[in-house]
């Protein structure tokens, strides 16, 4: 994506694994890592697992952390930016579109 640093993607569930639904990946963003404010037309799942950062969505900012989780809504503009002192890793779930 561009605009993104630091940001590595792993694709651990999508159609290649048989999967119909939905794909699972694995975000893994470095100290200081960004995703820049970006919206789709399908909605995502999120769970926090290490780290802790910013998830922006809309007009709104949140500090997350372990075991936080979000809801993004479609077409809703959205951004994450990494703001602690190792890597921010989540799950993120969307709908596998054709």
């Amino acid at each position: 994506m561009e605009g993104a640093e630091g940001v590595w993607i792993q694709w651990l569930i999508a159609r290649k694994n048989g999967a119909e639904n939905y794909a699972m990946r694995l975000f893994t963003l470095e100290k200081g890592g960004k995703i820049p404010r970006h919206q789709h037309p399908w909605e995502h799942e999120i769970l926090f697992l290490e780290g802790e950062g910013i998830v922006g969505a809309g007009e709104e900012e949140k500090k997350v952390g372990p075991n936080n989780f979000a809801y993004i809504e479609p077409d809703i503009p959205h951004w994450y930016r990494n703001t602690g002192d190792g890597e921010w890793k989540f799950l993120c779930i969307i709908p596998i579109k054709d």
